[in-house]
């Protein structure tokens, strides 16, 4: 998708051939080595230069959090670290769930200026907002810097590196009694917004037969819910996308 701030853009996940993505809920058959696939299903990243100078304004790198995302994720960690099963279900309770409040971002960056580019600060060169094709959009509730990415974030999410600022960003799922990303909108997207030349936007295109967008459940076999529901809460790192 064109991340274009009256500049040049160029892609690099993103294009013709992008995959199409659902929001709804349901039963995932997922094996850890589906991981890998299921996030570059998710992910978009993209880089701007000043047709100007031809400076690299901004690369940027999102993964967009989603319940289908978050499943991959959980069975992956599960496998990683060895979980019980019971732990296993309570982090897959407590993630899905977490699908339910916020649409939420892993963000990978660089600019030229590292100050700038931190979206947590208040001077921050740039905005970012969520948006759709039906016009909507939505400021951030939480902008999370990672300062110091560990392995897990450069295992889990490989375009972390030393080079960029990593952020977890989060929106709420409802606004003034709507949904920010509308049950009928083909497309939604990060937009960035700046001072150094512009906005540009990375967009996930939405598979027009993904019925169920909004009050996403855990739903499924009602007796892997149930003994994810009665779980006892797992505790190791990395087990909260937040």
């Amino acid at each position: 998708m064109p991340f274009a701030i009256g500049a040049l853009s160029l892609t690099a996940m993103t294009g013709c051939g992008e995959p199409r993505v659902a929001l709804g809920g349901g039963t995932r058959e997922y094996v850890a080595a589906d991981y890998e696939q299921v996030f570059r299903r998710w992910t978009r990243e993209d880089q701007v230069l000043s047709l100007a100078e031809l400076e690299n304004l901004l690369t940027v790198a999102a993964t967009f959090e989603s319940y289908d995302f978050r499943w991959a994720y959980v069975i992956r960690y599960s496998e990683d670290y060895r979980l019980t099963i019971e732990e296993r279900r309570a982090l897959m309770q407590k993630t899905l769930g977490e699908a339910k409040d916020v649409h939420q971002f892993y963000v990978a960056l660089y600019g030229a200026n590292w100050r700038w580019t931190d979206l947590s600060r208040p001077n921050s060169a740039w905005t970012v907002r969520l948006i759709d094709s039906r016009g909507d959009e939505t400021a951030p509730v939480k902008i999370e810097l990672i300062p110091k990415p560990a392995a897990l974030e450069r295992a889990y999410f490989p375009y972390t590196s030393v080079w960029r600022q990593a952020f977890r960003i989060a929106f709420p799922t409802q606004a003034t009694g709507r949904p920010t990303i509308a049950d009928d909108a083909e497309w939604f997207g990060l937009r960035f917004a700046g001072v150094e030349g512009g906005n540009g936007e990375l967009r996930w295109s939405l598979d027009p037969r993904d019925g169920k967008r909004t009050a996403l459940q855990v739903t499924g076999d009602p007796r892997f819910v149930a003994e994810m529901t009665s779980a006892t809460t797992a505790s190791h790192p990395g087990e909260q996308l937040e």
